[in-house]
Formats: structure tokens, C-alpha cells, sequence
């Protein structure tokens, strides 16, 4: 059973008893329905404190995509390397998983586009230094060139 649910239990429990104290003629009667009232609020915050995270979109996609790599069996003959003009962006040293994307936005999908990019023109349109771009474009030349 989910820990959320048992907390909100508790606090239900902790509605009723407030809800049995007013309609009891007891002294003290206000003290112990603000008591009550306070210590199940207590409960229901603590529940969804517990309560389980939902995903997101781009963790459910890859889920998916996980899922589905996993069900099709490639045997050793259909599996390809890629080429090295076509290796992905985030072997590059300073280019993660964010930069990838950005730069897949410019239109430079791969080691390949990359190295063929100005530093400068690069540089402008993801508002950095050009040190880093020109850094990025020597390693993606000499990641080509070891073909």
C-alpha cells in the first residue's frame, strides 16, 4: 500500500473525530476541534509530500523508446555501426545533452555538421564564447579524421 494513501487515512480519521467533537458538548470544545482540524491538515500535507512524481513527457518518450528497443531483437549480422561522420553530438567534450539539442536546432545534427560550422557564426547564435565553439569544431575535425 502506497505510504500517501495510509497518511490520508489518518487525516480523514482526524476530520471525523473534529467533526464527532462539535456535536459533542465537551468543555474546552474549540481547543480540541482546532487541534484536531490542525493535526489532520498535518497528515494531508505529509500524504502528498509521499504521493509518487510523475514523469515527463521527454522521460516517458524515452521510456517508450527504451521498451521498445528492448522487444525487437536485432541479431549480429543487422546490427550497423554508425559511421563516424554520423556519431552524436554528446561525445564531444563541453556538448551535452541540452547543447545537443540546441545545436540540432541550428541544424547541426551530427560530428560531421559540426565541423563543417563557423566558430564565430556558432558562437553568435548560442550566445557563448567562440573559444569554446572553435573547440568543439577541432575535435569534431579530428574525431573525422581518424576514419
Amino acid at each position: 500500500m502506497r505510504s500517501d494513501y495510509a497518511l490520508y487515512t489518518v487525516a480523514i480519521i482526524f476530520f471525523i473525530l473534529t467533526g464527532v467533537i462539535y456535536f459533542y458538548q465537551t468543555n474546552n470544545r474549540e481547543l480540541y476541534m482546532v487541534a484536531t482540524a490542525v493535526i489532520g491538515l498535518f497528515f494531508m500535507g505529509i500524504g502528498y509530500t509521499q504521493r509518487p512524481r510523475t514523469e515527463t513527457t521527454a522521460t516517458k518518450t524515452q521510456t517508450q523508446q527504451a521498451e521498445i528497443a528492448t522487444t525487437t531483437q536485432i541479431t549480429p549480422k543487422e546490427e550497423k555501426k554508425p559511421s563516424v561522420a554520423m556519431r552524436e553530438l554528446t561525445e564531444i567534450k563541453g556538448i551535452g545533452v541540452k547543447r545537443a539539442e540546441q545545436l540540432k536546432m541550428l541544424g547541426i545534427a551530427n560530428v560531421e555538421n559540426l565541423a563543417k560550422a563557423s566558430a564565430e557564426d556558432l558562437a553568435s547564435k548560442l550566445k557563448i564564447s567562440p573559444k569554446i565553439t572553435k573547440r568543439w569544431i577541432e575535435e569534431a575535425k579530428k574525431i573525422l579524421e581518424k576514419t
